[in-house]
């Protein structure tokens, strides 16, 4: 099973970014998929989720209207697109994938965000 993330990089207040998590061993459909992000000397949140079997997105509330999270089936890819990027952004950005009635659990190695002028 692999996550793997990128799409990050440096970029400067009000921009944008889209991050990528390729899924190999994981069908993403069928897991509940999410972006958690960590900054220095901060714990490790959550961003936004997308269920496996459709329902609703959820964001953190400091990414709301600014943040998407999206799923490519044919791709087996996760997107996370950013907007309105701001300094408090600055995170290691990780995916993970859970199936919690099978106790499965994975997580990407993450890719670096920094938006600074």
């Amino acid at each position: 099973v692999q996550l793997v993330e990128s799409g990050g990089g440096l970029v400067q207040p009000g921009g944008a970014l889209r991050l990528s998590c390729a899924a190999s061993g994981v069908t993403v459909i069928w897991y509940d998929m999410s972006w958690y992000r960590q900054a220095p000397g901060k714990e490790r949140e959550l961003v936004a989720a997308i269920p496996s079997a459709g329902g609703s997105t959820n964001y953190v509330d400091s990414v709301k209207g600014r943040f998407t999270i999206s799923r490519d089936i044919a791709k087996n890819t996760v997107y996370l697109q950013m907007n309105s990027l701001k300094p408090e952004d600055t995170a290691m950005y990780y995916c993970n994938a859970i199936r919690p009635s099978y106790g499965l659990n994975y997580w990407g190695q993450g890719t670096q965000v920094t938006v600074s002028s």
